[in-house]
């Protein structure tokens, strides 16, 4: 009788984690406007969620998806970066070669600073408050100083470059897409300390971070994330993930890595140990959810999609004929735990 007593309490106390561990689509919001998107951006404080799509930037609330505003007088943009201060936000707009400076209470344009060609990832790095912005046609990083919002450097990078991560000690990290390689970028002298290649993973898209464990998580076309030990170079793993991956974050209070798919699945790692990963569900989503945003304090995950008209002839303005999205089906897929 004992021995059973123990193995019920032990399930017991098990399957709250195990159900914990489930995700779901609890909710589908339709966003105006048109065009497409890229990256998402949450404030978890301000509990606004910021959407790039085509021309602005949608400021929505993240728990109701009701509209707050937009950032507007854009023409192409990519992603947003938040100054952890509360008062401002950078925008790369990469259709204007310019990072763009904006008011978070206001949501106004404030200033508009020159970058290199294309804009496109963009990260916050706090050791030196400043902000870095990737730019995929120039190849390089442009520098810019938070407080003089003035550009300090240009780093030329070996490739063109995706999205970036910061490791909150001085480091920055960014993917380089044409190189199938991981590049480390001191934020302190703004030199290339290191390129690592990554195996079995072409084109790396998104990149996240476990800052504790010190591990780069890189997602690639393939089916394929790579595990990089940040300090070394490592390639500690490969994690098989679904088709068509853009984004990737880390939700450090549950230990989960959690990766978007363009297919339409999300894809659930659990990180047993640095080393070690378990995929736990891939969950249906929407075909063209490629991009997501994680709010911490939740653990509820962000991720954009469109419904999309049929392929074109190729035209000067479209000449790959991509499909275009259809008018009033964007939408914004909130994920939540069981």
């Amino acid at each position: 009788m004992q021995k059973i007593s123990a193995r019920l309490l032990l399930l017991a106390v098990l399957a709250p984690c195990a159900l914990a561990q489930q995700f779901q689509v609890a909710d589908r919001w339709k966003v105006d406007g048109t065009g497409r998107w890229d990256y998402l951006a949450v404030d978890p404080v301000a509990h606004l969620l910021y959407l790039t799509h085509g021309d602005r930037v949608e400021v929505i609330h993240d728990k109701t998806g009701a509209s707050v505003g937009a950032i507007t007088g854009l023409k192409g943009v990519h992603g947003v970066a938040l100054d952890p201060s509360g008062g401002e936000g950078y925008i790369t707009d990469g259709a204007d070669d310019s990072i763009v400076v904006f008011d978070r209470h206001t949501f106004a344009v404030k200033q508009k600073i020159a970058a290199g060609t294309n804009p496109d990832g963009v990260a916050w790095e706090p050791v030196t408050a400043t902000v870095w912005a990737f730019n995929g046609k120039s190849k390089n990083a442009t520098v810019v100083d938070s407080k003089t919002k003035q550009v300090i450097a240009t780093i030329q990078l070996p490739g063109k470059p995706e999205f970036p991560a910061a490791d909150g000690k001085g480091t920055v990290f960014v993917n380089i897409e044409s190189k199938n390689e991981i590049v480390r970028l001191d934020a302190k002298t703004h030199t290339l300390a290191a390129t690592w290649p990554l195996k079995g993973c072409e084109s790396p898209t998104g990149l996240a971070m476990d800052t504790a464990s010190r591990r780069l998580f890189s997602v690639c076309d393939g089916n394929a994330m790579a595990v990089v030990n940040a300090d070394t170079g490592e390639q500690v793993a490969t994690v098989k993930i679904g088709d068509g991956p853009d984004a990737v974050v880390f939700d450090a209070a549950r230990k989960l890595v959690l990766v978007s798919n363009g297919e339409g699945t999300l894809t659930v790692v659990r990180e047993k140990s640095p080393d070690v990963y378990e995929v736990l569900q891939d969950l249906p989503t929407q075909k063209s959810a490629r991009t997501l945003a994680l709010d911490a304090s939740t653990g509820h995950v962000f991720l954009a999609a469109a419904e999309f008209g049929p392929k074109p002839a190729p035209t000067p303005e479209n000449p790959k004929g991509r499909p275009q999205p259809l008018p009033g089906t964007f939408t914004v897929l909130v994920v939540e735990s069981k």
